[in-house]
């Protein structure tokens, strides 16, 4: 496989930071976003901060419904960080956790305007 084979097998993903600037970016099918956002080197200040272990909330990510429902399931434990996600929505998910596919190309995710991480909560509970 050459180069060229290897970028038409990339997925185009468009991210749109908290400043609102739409930064487009490609990644492997396969790939988490946190993975893509990682390795296109984002500046999406204290984003990933538990490098997908699922340990945080701060890889949430927005999506449109329509890409939220091409997403797959979510597992527990994903739901159970989200709940300490800030500003969480119906169409929340955490980066970590969804791969990128072929079905996914062109998709926009918001990058909330805040983070929070509840291993820095400084409540003593982590």
């Amino acid at each position: 496989m050459d180069d060229s084979d290897r970028a038409d097998n990339k997925v185009t993903v468009h991210f749109t930071n908290r400043d609102g600037e739409k930064i487009s970016v490609k990644g492997s099918p396969g790939d988490s976003l946190l993975d893509v956002i990682i390795d296109q080197d984002l500046d999406f200040d204290g984003f990933g901060a538990c490098e997908g272990t699922l340990a945080c909330s701060t890889c949430h990510l927005i999506f449109e419904e329509d890409v939220y429902n091409k997403l797959g399931p979510i597992t527990d434990e994903e739901m159970d960080m989200l709940d300490l996600a800030y500003g969480l929505t119906d169409t929340s998910r955490l980066g970590c956790q969804i791969c990128l596919t072929r079905s996914l190309e062109g998709m926009t995710a918001r990058v909330p305007e805040s983070v929070a991480d509840i291993r820095q909560s400084g409540d003593g509970s982590s």
